[in-house]
């Protein structure tokens, strides 16, 4: 009769990685203080306690060289490293430091930390109730996962340019603490279509596993219409590519795409989208809040405010900032603490006349 050797069941992968302080893994306080260091790197990984994390692996490492498990030891090391390498976010002390992408990322996004606020943002009502909703339901996410409902995290921002459209992006990476990776679709977008769906893939990888807000800005260059009469095949199939990215991402990052013409994107594009929010000019009211915010600090009893409301009609809010820093400009150029009404006025037309 042939007597087959049984596996011993303490050698599996978790048990090389975890061991104790004994030299033998089948030692009766193994399953213990296995048991302890699992529960320690899970702690540390719920918390996003990244450094924490890395340096509890970096002892089991050493524990595994003191018993004589080098290559194991080794293995661990090498994951280490290049996880960090991978990494683009890192805490410390509770501080976001946001790190320069490398390898294939490097060309296809840029990061910042933003500090903006959606209190820092002249918008419309709606618009703000819309973006705190975004806010409370990602914070609450897990309360909602655990009812079978999915948060909002796939957004598309439609709106004249200068609505706020990339900086109420920002200001929910601010207001979530986290980093806001701008994609840059002159570098994902190539003239080998195949490559342009690799590099694609490259930034969802990415979204998969670096929490953060992914902003897809100019977002007609990648998701205009598949019928549209310029378009060709290989266009079509990268549009269909980040149609089934989109569909298939389960992450825990916010996705936005903001376009300013939203009447060239594909119809299917909508329906991938947890909500989109439009953006509109600001009406008469909300233009004279801009421009009293930006003047604040200066005397400004010599403004007309009605007709300046009227020089001012049918601008975005970021002409509007530029116009009335325009006349600040000019107000300290002249050594002056006031804003004259002329200069306001010619500071509008200018604007407005650039955007014709």
């Amino acid at each position: 009769m042939r007597h087959w050797k049984t596996p011993n069941p303490c050698r599996n992968l978790w048990t090389e990685c975890l061991l104790p302080n004994h030299s033998d893994p089948c030692h009766p306080a193994h399953d213990m203080s296995n048991a302890r260091q699992i529960l320690a790197l899970l702690k540390t990984h719920v918390r996003g306690d990244e450094e924490e994390f890395f340096s509890l692996a970096m002892q089991v490492a050493a524990e595994e060289a003191r018993v004589g498990h080098r290559k194991i030891a080794e293995e661990i090391r090498t994951l280490i490293d290049e996880a960090k390498a991978k990494g683009i976010v890192e805490r410390h002390g509770g501080t976001v430091v946001v790190l320069q992408p490398r390898g294939d990322l490097a060309n296809l996004v840029s990061i910042q930390q933003p500090t903006i606020r959606l209190s820092n943002m002249v918008l419309t009502q709606e618009v703000q109730d819309r973006l705190s909703r975004v806010l409370l339901e990602y914070r609450q996410r897990i309360r909602l996962r655990n009812h079978g409902l999915r948060a909002r995290r796939k957004l598309l921002f439609i709106g004249a340019p200068g609505t706020g459209k990339t900086m109420s992006a920002a200001a929910i990476a601010g207001e979530l603490h986290l980093p806001l990776f701008t994609i840059l679709l002159e570098g994902v977008i190539t003239k080998f279509m195949g490559e342009t769906a690799a590099k694609l893939r490259t930034v969802f990888e990415s979204i998969a596993v670096e929490r953060g807000v992914f902003l897809f800005d100019e977002f007609d260059a990648l998701g205009s219409r598949r019928t549209h009469m310029n378009d060709v095949g290989e266009i079509r199939r990268v549009l269909n590519s980040f149609l089934q990215l989109l569909e298939k991402d389960d992450s825990e990052s916010l996705i936005i795409a903001a376009t300013n013409h939203s009447e060239l994107l594909d119809p299917a594009l909508f329906r991938r989208f947890d909500d989109v929010i439009e953006f509109p000019l600001p009406e008469r009211d909300t233009s004279l809040t801009i421009i009293r915010s930006r003047l604040a600090q200066f005397d400004v009893t010599e403004l007309d405010w009605p007709a300046v409301a009227n020089a001012s009609e049918g601008m975005s809010q970021a002409d509007l900032a530029r116009a009335s820093d325009d006349a600040a400009k000019n107000a300290v150029l002249c050594e002056s603490s006031s804003i004259r009404m002329r200069d306001l006025v010619d500071a509008l037309h200018e604007r407005r006349g650039a955007n014709r």
